[in-house]
């Protein structure tokens, strides 16, 4: 159990992907794969889920599925070539939950297999890993510009932004977290707690709730960083509202490397009957 949103694991029993060792179906995949004379069978592998911000559920995963394999070597032949744990390799959204570094996941990944492959006599495989995430979610930052602000008194103080589930849908699918920053007063004092609500059509939209600010003003910006994975990805045209544009900045440049969506874009697929 990789102990993430249900949503988002997949290394259990009960999920739609893979084959599963506890049924017997993976070792009647094994079986098939290895007997078509087309197929070259030459690795194993598996996906606990993501993101992942414990390390044990790697090592625990991979003896499992070692000594499934050293099991499926003796009674099919097989010959792990090559093996891949999947990704699921966390990144920080929020500052008081941090992820393991990349070397910390790295150095616990292959001591599993080396100390697996001893255990079970096989041979090292080549290694492949899956780090997208871990790669691309600090690379990306949304900016949004703030509109109306709503306070209830005793409840809650709702900040509306100009976007929302349309181009970040994770906090409404997974209940997933992220730190906001006031672009031009990002060391300004956080004395008002508010909720950063989205403009859609949805009460579940919602991008960042209780979270501590400055006094918000209509018209500033504000920031989600983490956000370079699974945001513009997942984005949809939900309320026939436009997808943003996408600047590259780098070392105090930038360009533009997609224009932001029209309605004309929107209605491009649409036939006309006359």
């Amino acid at each position: 159990d990789p102990h993430t949103h249900l949503l988002t694991t997949t290394g259990i029993l009960d999920s739609k992907f893979g084959f599963s060792i506890e049924t017997g179906d993976a070792e009647i995949a094994i079986e098939k794969a290895i007997a078509q004379p087309s197929l070259n069978t030459e690795g194993l592998h598996f996906h606990l889920g993501s993101p992942i911000f414990e390390l044990e559920p790697y090592s625990e995963a991979i003896d499992y599925v070692l000594e499934f394999a050293a099991r499926m070597r003796k009674k099919f032949g097989l010959e792990l070539k090559k093996f891949s744990p999947g990704g699921g390799f966390a990144v920080g959204y929020v500052t008081n939950i941090l992820p393991p570094g990349m070397g910390e996941y790295a150095s616990e990944i292959v001591t599993a297999i080396r100390s697996a492959c001893d255990r079970y006599g096989l041979d090292e495989p080549e290694l492949i890993v899956e780090p997208g995430r871990a790669i691309v979610g600090r690379s990306g930052v949304a900016v949004y510009t703030v509109g109306g602000i709503k306070t209830i008194p005793e409840v809650r103080t709702y900040v509306s932004v100009d976007g929302g589930m349309g181009d970040n849908i994770r906090p409404a699918l997974y209940e997933s977290e992220y730190a906001v920053v006031p672009v031009d007063r990002p060391l300004a004092e956080r004395n008002h707690t508010v909720t950063v609500a989205g403009k859609f059509c949805e009460s579940g939209d919602v991008l960042a709730r209780d979270v501590d600010l400055p006094e918000p003003e209509t018209g500033e910006l504000l920031a989600l960083p983490a956000s370079g994975a699974y945001c513009l990805m997942m984005a949809s045209n939900y309320n026939m509202q436009t997808r943003p544009a996408v600047v590259l900045v780098n070392q105090g440049t930038s360009r533009l490397i997609r224009r932001r969506e029209t309605y004309k874009d929107l209605l491009a697929s649409s036939i006309d009957f006359d």
